[in-house]
């Protein structure tokens, strides 16, 4: 997982959150609507990205272990890019 892909989860989390908040959703059906219209809004976002790059947003790699290195000594995670 990368930049972007994290970027993307937390907007469709976000746009759920506000969704639920400016309709005051109420039962099951209701919040499962708003948890898929966030996902949606997301989702159309993320492929509207990768048709203008050219290339997949969504990758095999996972974002912890691959762009950060942890320090021992002082317990710290630094990150390259």
């Amino acid at each position: 997982m990368d930049d972007f892909e994290l970027i993307f989860i937390m907007f469709g989390d976000r746009s759920t959150t506000e969704i639920h908040r400016t309709e005051d959703s109420k039962g099951f059906s209701k919040l499962k609507a708003d948890a898929r219209a966030g996902g949606d809004i997301a989702g159309g976002a993320r492929k509207k990205l990768e048709k203008r790059l050219g290339y997949p947003i969504v990758s095999k790699k996972n974002f912890k272990i691959q762009n950060s290195r942890k320090n021992l000594n002082k317990g710290e995670v630094e990150f390259e890019y």
